[in-house]
């Protein structure tokens, strides 16, 4: 048998089982280990809808956002706690319970909601295709997430070579400006909210949350000796919280769907 004869029996089988799966229908409704289509969070992973405002609405973000913050910040964090909802930056801290470290009441110092999205780990890019193909999901969850940590600020804190990213990302942020769902009363709701981008420039130090502060700074990124703890003293000296991108992404749909349905 010659090698063309050989490879040929070898090629067949295999372009017969991917003609299969590529002839599947892809629009049948399938499930894995209990996770429904209708359970999926991000519908737009492959960008293969509208990224920007209109497509998200039609997704179902920014949908009632009002009325879940007239349910007040620690129904909000209540909620997060019961999901079980875990940090997705990597430690799994229990999300709900870091957001309730957040001093309740002010002492003067404004508080800020800082999430990280220097994704800078080798190989890594879940952060990367939310930014670039489901952004308002992230900018809604700032919101969201700022109110219950009485928040007046968010700072998303992107890697510097995400440059389209980063594009994608501050284009959202103008459009929910635009629509009134960020800045002076935030959707109606009577709270003031802004949230800004802030580009790394490669420093792989700068995902430890310390050192992302002294970025934002504009300090070299090193890290801080603990305490005194970000929530008690971080970014400009005052109480601050630092998240991970998809944590704060799945945040309004956990709080729309119950916290229930995601634990």
């Amino acid at each position: 048998m010659s090698l063309l004869q050989v490879r040929a029996t070898l090629v067949a089988p295999l372009r017969s089982s991917l003609a299969a799966v590529t002839s599947r229908a892809f629009s049948a409704k399938t499930s894995f280990g209990g996770l429904k289509d209708e359970d999926r969070i991000f519908t737009n992973l492959y960008g293969e809808q509208d990224v920007f405002i209109k497509g998200a609405l039609k997704r179902g973000d920014w949908y009632r956002t009002k009325d879940l913050m007239a349910k007040g910040a620690d129904w909000i964090v209540n909620e997060i706690k019961n999901s079980g909802l875990r940090g997705r930056g990597g430690a799994g801290f229990p999300s709900g319970l870091k957001w309730s470290f957040m001093p309740k009441v002010s002492d003067g110092r404004p508080s800020y909601l800082v999430i990280n999205a220097d994704e800078s780990e080798p190989g890594t890019c879940k952060d990367r295709e939310i930014i670039r193909h489901d952004p308002h999901k992230l900018v809604e969850g700032a919101l969201l997430a700022g109110f219950a940590m009485r928040a007046r600020a968010a700072y998303i804190y992107i890697r510097g070579e995400f440059y389209n990213e980063s594009r994608v990302l501050q284009q959202a942020i103008d459009e929910a400006y635009a629509a009134g769902f960020l800045g002076r009363n935030a959707c109606k709701s009577g709270y003031d909210f802004d949230v800004y981008v802030h580009r790394g420039a490669g420093a792989y130090i700068c995902g430890e949350e310390t050192a992302l502060i002294e970025s934002i700074e504009g300090k070299q990124g090193k890290p801080r000796l603990k305490p005194p703890f970000p929530a008690n003293i971080g970014l400009y000296g005052c109480p601050t919280t630092v998240t991970n991108v998809e944590t704060i992404a799945v945040s309004p749909t956990i709080l729309r769907r119950g916290a229930s349905w995601f634990a």
